[in-house]
């Protein structure tokens, strides 16, 4: 019998409901965006076209996560949004550094600028609503 006390915390209230919204607009973004690019043109640019797709595997596992909810899948979430940002920041520099290594742009080049920055943005907003949402560890009867 499961009592209401073992029902997960729900991380999509509030503000957690507009994260799993852009979540999977992003989710759908970039992994149609990438599904069209590796079928039609991969050896164009391949680096690019590939973490546009590890960037959909990314989103869709945050969405999943916020929607799942619990002390577990907020964790795992805080994991993959800090993997998200840290890639955000890399690609978005490589971009910067040498445009010549991507001849096409990814979901994350220029920090998400194709995209309004919402790359960045994202990973920003949903850490600090992480945080913000983590429970206090209940004492065990």
């Amino acid at each position: 019998m499961t009592s209401v006390d073992d029902k997960p915390e729900r991380l999509i209230s509030g503000p957690g409901i507009v994260l799993v919204w852009f979540y999977g607009v992003m989710v759908v973004g970039a992994v149609s965006r990438s599904a069209y690019q590796i079928a039609t043109e991969f050896d164009r640019a391949p680096l690019a076209y590939a973490l546009s797709a590890l960037a959909g595997v990314v989103y869709g596992f945050i969405t999943y996560s916020l929607v799942r909810g619990g002390e577990t899948a907020r964790r795992a979430a805080q994991v993959c949004c800090a993997a998200e940002l840290a890639g955000v920041l890399i690609v978005g520099t490589w971009t910067l550094v040498d445009p010549s290594a991507f001849p096409d742009s990814t979901v994350w080049s220029k920090y998400g600028m194709g995209y309004v920055f919402i790359p960045v943005l994202l990973p920003l907003s949903a850490l600090y609503w992480l945080r913000k949402s983590r429970t206090a560890v209940r004492p065990t009867p």
